[in-house]
């Protein structure tokens, strides 16, 4: 029986290593790896090259990491709410590729089909296609981009079982399951880890083949980036 736990997010990250290329889950703070993000900021890696959709706020998600200066580049497709990436940015610390959501996300799905790149009409004409291939296709412009190569990927997940299948919840769902085929290892938390079996497999969203380590998170916070109510 294959068993893909370890004990914690210490042990999942231990061999991530300066001047790797990461991928995060998530989508604002919503289904974010908060454990290994906090393993990472203990340890203390350095010179990173981050894919997520967002680069999290001052004080939570990779907003942490940045705050240590941990991240030489971050390729992301919405930053609008962390100040100190902002600072870094226009003060040249940081190193920065927008681009488009839908983008980001299929360069991901890319690389987990083992296809070397896309083409996609998206960012034609902009800022975003300049020194990069213009394919035309029926009459149409298409940009060509190139698959990402992660070294790891970190997801999470609402429930995963010792062999890696993996769960999400609804938000949660938009870019973890496309990171998770991608890494070259993928290392999962999740809030409830069941025994091999306990999951129908017809709720399964990424399969265990895709998942290198998985373990049981903890202390979750789960923050709301914006929070809006209705007044009285």
């Amino acid at each position: 029986m294959i068993n893909k736990v370890v004990v914690n997010a210490d042990e999942a990250i231990k061999d991530i290593q300066d001047g790797m290329t990461l991928m995060l889950g998530g989508f604002g703070l919503c289904g974010i790896p908060e454990n290994c993000i906090s393993a990472l900021v203990k340890k203390g890696v350095k010179e990173l090259t981050c894919i997520a959709n967002n680069a999290g706020v001052d004080d939570f998600g990779i907003g942490l990491m940045l705050q240590k200066r941990q991240v030489k580049k971050m390729i992301s497709s919405y930053v609008g709410e962390n100040a100190e990436f902002e600072r870094q940015l226009l003060s040249g610390e940081l190193e920065v590729e927008l681009i488009p959501q839908g983008t980001l996300a299929t360069r991901c799905m890319a690389a987990g089909y083992g296809m070397p790149a896309i083409f996609t009409p998206a960012g034609v004409g902009t800022e975003v296609a300049e020194g990069k291939e213009v394919r035309n296709f029926h009459g149409k412009d298409y940009l060509m981009e190139l698959a990402f190569d992660a070294d790891f990927a970190l997801v999470k997940a609402w429930k995963g079982d010792t062999a890696g299948n993996l769960v999400y919840r609804s938000t949660a769902r938009n870019f973890n399951p496309v990171m998770a085929m991608a890494g070259k290892v993928t290392i999962a938390e999740v809030e409830e880890l069941v025994e091999l079996g306990e999951l129908d497999p017809d709720h399964v969203h990424t399969p265990g083949i895709y998942v290198h380590r998985i373990f049981q998170g903890k202390d979750y916070e789960k923050r709301i980036e914006q929070r809006t109510v209705r007044t009285k």
